[in-house]
């Protein structure tokens, strides 16, 4: 019993450390991630200017 138990702590510590490391697929899908807020941001800055513009564009009719 003592031997099963020592196993499974054993084998949930390896998938936990490897868990925890920060390996190359890590940092791949934090610059993916980075890369669409970017565009995100950039989507709605532009959205907002042409908001803007048919807002100018309608108050001077």
């Amino acid at each position: 019993m003592n031997k099963l138990i020592l196993s499974i702590i054993l084998i949930l510590s390896v998938f936990i450390l490897t868990g925890c490391a920060e390996g190359p697929a890590e940092r791949a899908g934090e610059t993916i991630d980075r890369g669409i807020g970017n565009s995100k941001d950039a989507v709605s800055d532009a959205v907002e200017d042409a908001g803007d513009k048919i807002e100018d564009a309608t108050d001077r009719y």
